[in-house]
C-alpha cells in the first residue's frame, strides 16, 4: 500500500513538512509506503476552467507537478493534504494545485484516481484559522467520493516556526492517531476487495443548472 502526501507549503522542510513526516513514521511502522510531494516556491498556475482537460485527459498546463501528481494518485491507496494557514485559509498554492488536480480528474474520468480512497487534511497555524482551513481542504474529498478520515481532534497542530512543532504534544498525537485510522480504513477496503465486495455504482446522468 502507498499513501501520497502533499505539502502545500513553499518550504519542504517547514512545520507542514514535519507534520507529514510524523504521520509517515506511523505508516512506515505498518509497512506502508509514503511519498511526500512538495509544491516548493515555484509558481503554481490557477485553474482557468478552460475545459481542455476534457479533450486531453489531463491538465493543459504542464509546467508544474499537477499531471504527475494525478498519475501517482492512480497508484496510491490513500492521501494526506497538508497546508500552513494563511489568513484563515490554506496556502494559495495548494488551492490552485488541488483545483487543477481535481478538475482535470473529474473531466478525464469522474475522479477515477481518487474515488473510494481515504483522504485526510492536516493544517498548521501559529494560532487561529485552522478549522476553517481544514474545512476547505476537506471539500475536495467531499465532492470526489473519497472517504474522509478523522482523528481524536481536528487534524491540526500549532507552531510559529518548525522548532515549535515538538511542543504541541496533543497536535502530534492527533496526527499519529490520524495515520493509524487511515491504516485501518485502507486495510478494511483491501479486505473488502479481496472478499469480493463491490464498489458503489455511481449515477452520473444529471448536471442541473439552476439558472432559467
Amino acid at each position: 500500500m502507498k499513501v501520497l502526501m502533499l505539502n502545500g507549503s513553499w518550504s519542504p522542510n517547514g512545520s507542514t513538512g514535519l507534520g507529514l513526516e510524523e504521520m509517515a513514521k506511523v505508516f512506515a511502522q505498518a509497512q506502508i509506503e509514503t511519498e511526500i510531494v512538495s509544491l516548493g516556491a515555484k509558481p503554481v498556475m490557477d485553474c482557468m476552467a478552460c475545459g481542455k482537460c476534457g479533450e486531453l485527459k489531463k491538465c493543459a498546463f504542464d509546467t508544474d507537478q499537477v499531471n504527475s501528481f494525478v498519475a501517482k494518485a492512480a497508484e496510491s491507496d490513500g492521501f494526506v493534504f497538508g497546508s500552513p494557514v494563511y489568513y484563515a485559509h490554506p496556502s494559495g498554492r495548494i488551492m490552485s494545485f488541488l483545483d487543477r488536480v481535481f478538475f482535470s480528474s473529474m473531466s478525464a474520468d469522474m475522479y477515477a484516481p481518487f474515488r473510494f480512497k481515504p483522504c485526510a487534511s492536516i493544517v498548521v497555524a501559529r494560532r487561529a484559522g485552522t478549522s476553517a482551513s481544514f474545512d476547505v481542504l476537506n471539500k475536495y474529498a467531499g465532492i470526489s467520493q473519497m472517504i474522509t478520515v478523522g482523528s481524536t481532534y481536528w487534524n491540526e497542530f500549532h507552531a510559529l516556526t518548525k522548532d515549535d512543532v515538538p511542543q504541541d504534544a496533543e497536535g502530534l498525537q492527533t496526527l499519529r492517531n490520524l495515520a493509524r485510522n487511515m491504516i485501518y480504513v485502507m486495510q478494511c477496503l483491501d479486505a473488502g476487495r479481496k472478499a469480493g465486495v463491490a464498489l458503489p455504482q455511481t449515477e452520473a446522468n444529471y448536471l442541473t443548472n439552476f439558472v432559467r
